[in-house]
């Protein structure tokens, strides 16, 4: 008997194995789906934190050696070959120095480099869910080679390089040298970020890059130009050599003949539209992602019409998009007050749809959630207002700001000079050698401004140009968004958590409260333009002293309400020292044409009229004027 006892043994094995096997294969967590949502079924704990180089096509520090992108990743455990995971990416050139978040955090790592905290909620979030996380280095910051070229080509070469990985289309190593492939992951990505990581999204997704399937750009630029530029106008000078020093860490000598290289190209002297500046206009036509923008109409840092004409584009292309419009100034969603538990399951719900395809109805609910007032907020089907109509408004000689052209020959004057919006608003209804202010009477009930208004003057110059500023103000106390305070946000002590933890990258943050002030105007709108760039932003041409001229521009988009009871103001100025860097005003008289001289808003009125709501002086009403006074009910723009 006892040679039997060997192979009873064996066979017992084999048999114990048979079971085991498919019982630890049903251990095994899957990719799980309940309620149109990925479900938290990894473990965050023991997730993979590793970190590779990938190779860019370019030598952007002319060090002979082409650049390589450190890419931090956190990804499932059970990740590989089969298990293959779609991927968020936030590319970021902040990550060592001034941080990401309202609370600034930064990226740690442990005694090998690999790394331990990841920035922001993604990680904790969207991982046990099923996704990989990368954060990385934008080209010449934290880990990666090379230098900054503020929203030039190195900038966007170094994202595009990852998507290529992720596709098997480009090279990566460890730090040992070895090479390293992604085959943990399907190779659909998502690009995510705010403000410099948000505009590295656009311009990646501009490249038309295979393997991009969703981005979410938050407080993004599209265009350098727009940015830092309005019709001529320059915001700061030397600015793009100034944002390439702040955020490469290295010393100032690696860099500094890219940073002479940006002064050189930017064209700071004239303010013209120039291949510098064309380089780092990104093109919508190319963009083959999905696109949930975010942007606040009171973002003077990245401007609204950065977005807006991004938006505009995109919609021009048939590009899926989404979006949220906020009253703060340059705020991620994640802090606009009472929305926070909405925004990360919208984005859920826009990764689980655009990477894993979850149908989930996303794309069939309103496209736009708009902020109206500090604690309304609507949906559309999309942003601007569909319905809004252009009201052109006409100064008259009177002051006053009304539907009807002023009289033939009446004109108003005033000199360019550096004033700042609080010296341009203030006391209007007096007279001011700086500026002319035209006023509308009391608005019979509330009007929507959703769009983006438009300044049409005829002018003539007493010398060959003049800077030029036009704002359209709201006049009449209430309280309203005080986004200048904090940019609108105040952080509480309290915290909520959206995802897993450890101990080294917990998933809170503290909340936000929205900050408030009671005001008695507020500029809603504002436009600049040096009339040399009149016609063109690529060149400027000087305006014949004494010859009239048409100068038509756009101000900032805007969505705001203009309540009842309250009047709305034109003031047209020369150079404003609150946001342009003209240390000097030309000087010039400006003589404005008033009949021939209007600005269009696009407005939409947001209840019935009745023939109560209707002035008797029509150079009063706001409405099209080349339509007939509204019917007595149910009457509508």
């Amino acid at each position: 008997m006892t040679p039997l006892r060997p192979a009873l043994t064996a066979v017992a094995l084999i048999l114990a194995t048979a079971v085991a096997t498919p019982a630890q294969a049903a251990a095994d967590p899957a990719i799980t789906i309940k309620d149109g949502r990925t479900q938290p079924v990894f473990s965050y704990a023991d997730a993979i934190r590793e970190y590779v180089y990938v190779e860019a096509p370019i030598d952007s520090d002319a060090d002979g050696a082409l650049d390589r992108v450190r890419v931090d990743i956190i990804r499932p455990k059970e990740s590989g070959p089969g298990l293959k995971v779609p991927v968020i990416i936030d590319e970021s050139p902040y990550y060592d120095n001034s941080g990401r978040g309202s609370e600034a955090e930064r990226k740690v790592y442990d005694a090998s480099g690999n790394p331990v905290k990841f920035p922001l909620f993604y990680d904790n979030f969207f991982v046990p869910r099923g996704y990989a996380v990368l954060n990385v280095d934008m080209i010449g910051t934290t880990r990666s080679d090379g230098c900054p070229d503020t929203g030039g080509k190195a900038d966007v070469i170094g994202g595009k390089a990852v998507i290529d990985w992720l596709n098997g289309r480009a090279k990566a190593t460890k730090a040992d040298g070895t090479e390293v492939k992604a085959d943990w992951t399907t190779g659909k990505a998502a690009m995510i970020g705010k403000s410099y990581d948000g505009t590295l999204a656009n311009a990646v997704a501009a490249t038309g890059v295979k393997g991009l399937e969703t981005i979410v750009p938050i407080s993004a630029i599209s265009s350098w130009y727009q940015y830092q530029r309005s019709n001529g106008m320059i915001y700061s000078v030397n600015y793009a050599s100034w944002l390439s020093n702040v955020v490469d860490t290295d010393p100032d000598a690696k860099c500094a003949a890219v940073r002479a290289r940006l002064d050189a190209e930017d064209a700071d002297e004239t303010g013209d539209f120039t291949p510098f500046w064309e380089e780092r206009a990104y093109d919508a036509a190319k963009v083959r992602a999905s696109v949930f923008a975010v942007h606040t109409v009171n973002d003077l840092n990245v401007k609204p019409d950065t977005f807006s004409t991004w938006w505009d584009a995109l919609a021009k292309r048939g590009v899926p998009r989404k979006v949220w419009v906020g009253q703060y100034q340059h705020v991620d969603p994640f802090d606009f007050e009472g929305r926070r538990d909405l925004w990360v399951d919208t984005l859920h719900r826009w990764f689980d749809f655009w990477l894993l395809g979850v149908r989930n109805g996303i794309m069939q609910e309103p496209r736009a959630d708009v902020q109206l007032t500090p604690s309304q907020w609507i949906t559309q089907r999309d942003w601007p207002a569909p319905f809004a109509l252009p009201v052109p408004l006409r100064p008259s000689a009177d002051g006053q700001l009304g539907l009807l052209p002023a009289r033939h020959g009446t004109t108003a004057t005033f000199t360019d000079t550096r004033l700042s919006e609080t010296q341009m608003t203030a006391d209007l209804g007096t007279a001011a050698p700086g500026r002319s202010a035209f006023t509308t009477g009391p608005l019979p009930l509330d009007l929507r401004l959703s769009g983006t208004p438009v300044v049409d003057l005829r002018v003539t110059l007493d010398k060959p140009t003049s800077n030029l500023t036009a704002l359209l103000v709201d006049i009449g106390e209430d309280t309203r968004v005080d986004w200048r305070r904090g940019q609108g946000i105040s952080l509480l002590t309290e915290e909520d958590c959206h995802g897993e933890s450890t101990a080294a990258d917990d998933s809170c943050y503290r909340k936000v409260v929205t900050n408030l002030a009671t005001r008695p105007l507020e500029i809603v709108a504002r436009g600049w333009i040096d009339v040399a760039n009149r016609d063109s932003l690529a060149q400027g041409t000087p305006l014949p002293v004494g010859t009239a001229a048409q100068v038509r521009w756009k101000t900032l988009p805007q969505d705001y309400v203009f309540k009842k009871g309250h009047r709305m103001a034109l003031v047209l100025a020369g150079t404003d020292a609150t946001y342009t860097s003209a240390e000097t005003a030309t000087g010039a008289a400006v003589t404005v044409d008033l009949a021939r001289s209007k600005i269009t808003v696009p407005l939409v009125i947001t209840e019935p009229l009745t023939t109560a709501d209707v002035p008797q002086n029509r150079s009063q009403w706001i409405g099209p004027a080349e339509v007939d006074l509204p019917e007595p009910e149910n009457t509508f723009f």
